[in-house]
């Protein structure tokens, strides 16, 4: 397994750049975020130019930090971690510099989002903005101010890097190729996958439990309101959101983030601090919200969320709706990717198609990855089959019903050609879009001027073939 190991390290080049440069915005974000938080001592440090690369310079203090947050974050880090991080940058600012002399195109709007994306996720490292605002010095607006033109050279960088490769085409034959030069020892062993459609109905509650539910959101409101008891007392007591009912209900927001239900933001930033919303009605079921505090985009609100319950009426109504959906694509009709995304009530389907998808983006999924009551299912059943309409329990207890379409199913094997050409398809791509990238920086080198830190390339002396100037500093 180790040879096949190291050669797919060779052939994720591509990828691993890709990510290297997505991971290094992260860090270096957070390197700019707590810069003002270090020792005066640290601050010499912080200072040394590593290397420089045209008119743009890395600092050593940007590669020692940004190793310190994967750390923080969990990540392994190799011993040679300074050094491959230091080659990074270099090929990123090359790539961002072309990128300036080619126009492309980084609009201030992707830029901002980033922005906010980051901040967003060292809130919840930190636990409040408060607290992130502690750890760096700064304000919100000046941790962004700071990494701003950072997170643009990243994106320009990132853009030049599609530009070099999106073109990049394989051919079976290459496949083949590329098949045949791993060793037969090295060739790695697949589990059973699956490919697993499913078409999914969230029954609606009936008119009159949703007016129930409605009347006990006002009287909430009016308890809290008349000092019968807090906000924060009643969410613990009676909110359905587990996410918030241990805290009161309390959730950091911002008015951009696109994971909020939208009826849920735009009901909470039209409210004053302190004020609270009448019922309103959102995906998740009915919410009173209360503003806490609010700066900008940015809020801390509390809500309570009550679900109208499902009763075994609707559960049939949805059974009925998708037993007629399953007949129609039995009959050939529908397909069933026609009929997923006519009749689910899934949001993905809409985008990515019925098919469950795996973390690598491929609609080949394995049993550990799917829930208990369709493994059940699908032990039952023929690949091809269509499932009976078969109620379930989807994420925050909400009631639904679904059909399942068993496409295909894998039996364990080696790595072959017939089982895993898609993959190893996609394996041959990305190694042949690093060699594509590797030639254009090569070529791309001599153009630029880069000088590497005399004490850097003593420790990475693998730098040294980036350097066209090769005098020290």
């Amino acid at each position: 397994m180790g040879g096949f190991l190291v050669k797919r390290e060779a052939t994720f080049g591509f990828m691993l750049i890709m990510k290297k440069i997505i991971t290094a915005v992260f860090c270096l974000f957070f390197a700019l975020v707590t810069a003002n938080a270090q020792p005066q001592s640290a601050k010499v440090v912080a200072d040394k130019i590593a290397a420089i690369v045209g008119d743009r310079i890395i600092l050593q203090s940007d590669i020692r930090n940004s190793i310190l947050d994967a750390m923080r974050q969990g990540q392994q880090v190799p011993p040679n971690a300074e050094c491959l991080m230091m080659e990074q940058a270099l090929i990123s600012k090359v790539l961002m510099l072309q990128a300036e002399k080619d126009s492309l195109p980084v609009r201030d709007e992707e830029v901002e989002a980033e922005l906010d994306q980051k901040v967003r996720f060292y809130i919840n490292q930190f636990g409040s903005q408060e607290a992130l605002e502690e750890v760096a010095g700064k304000t919100i607006y000046q941790i962004k101010d700071d990494a701003r033109e950072s997170v643009k050279e990243q994106k320009l960088a990132a853009a030049m890097q599609r530009k070099i490769v999106d073109n990049v085409r394989i051919t079976p034959n290459e496949v083949k190729a590329f098949f045949e030069r791993i060793p037969k020892d090295s060739l790695p062993f697949y589990e059973t996958e699956l490919e697993i459609g499913q078409i999914i109905v969230y029954p609606k509650a009936s008119r009159d439990l949703e007016m129930y539910i409605f009347d006990e959101m006002q009287n909430y409101k009016k308890q809290i309101e008349g000092k019968k008891t807090t906000f924060e007392q009643l969410a613990k007591q009676v909110s359905e959101d587990p996410g918030s009912k241990d805290r009161g209900g309390q959730y950091q927001v911002n008015r951009n983030e696109k994971t909020w239900d939208p009826i849920f933001l735009s009901t909470a930033f039209r409210l004053k601090e302190g004020e609270i919303s009448p019922p309103v009605k959102s995906k998740f079921g009915y919410h009173i919200i209360q503003m806490v505090q609010r700066n900008g985009d940015e809020a801390i609100v509390r809500h309570i969320l009550r679900i109208p319950p499902i009763t075994q009426t609707e559960i049939k109504q949805a059974i009925t709706k998708l037993d007629s959906v399953r007949a129609k694509v039995i009959a050939g009709t529908l397909t069933f990717n026609e009929a997923a995304s006519k009749y689910s009530d899934d949001e993905s389907a809409k985008f990515a198609g019925p098919f469950i998808m795996n973390r690598d983006g491929s609609t080949f999924v394995t049993i550990d990855m799917l829930d208990k009551e369709m493994v059940t299912m699908l032990d039952k059943m023929k690949i091809g089959e269509i499932s009976q309409p078969v109620p379930f329990e989807a994420e925050q207890g909400k009631k639904g019903v679904r059909i399942i379409f068993l496409k295909s199913k894998s039996e364990p094997h080696r790595m072959n050609l017939q089982d895993d050409y898609s993959r190893i398809s996609q394996f041959a791509l990305e190694e042949k879009k690093s060699k594509t990238l590797d030639k254009w920086i090569k070529g791309k080198l001599p153009t630029y001027y880069i000088m590497v830190d005399a004490g850097t390339s003593k420790e990475c002396p693998q730098l040294e073939k980036y350097s066209t100037d090769k005098k020290s500093f």
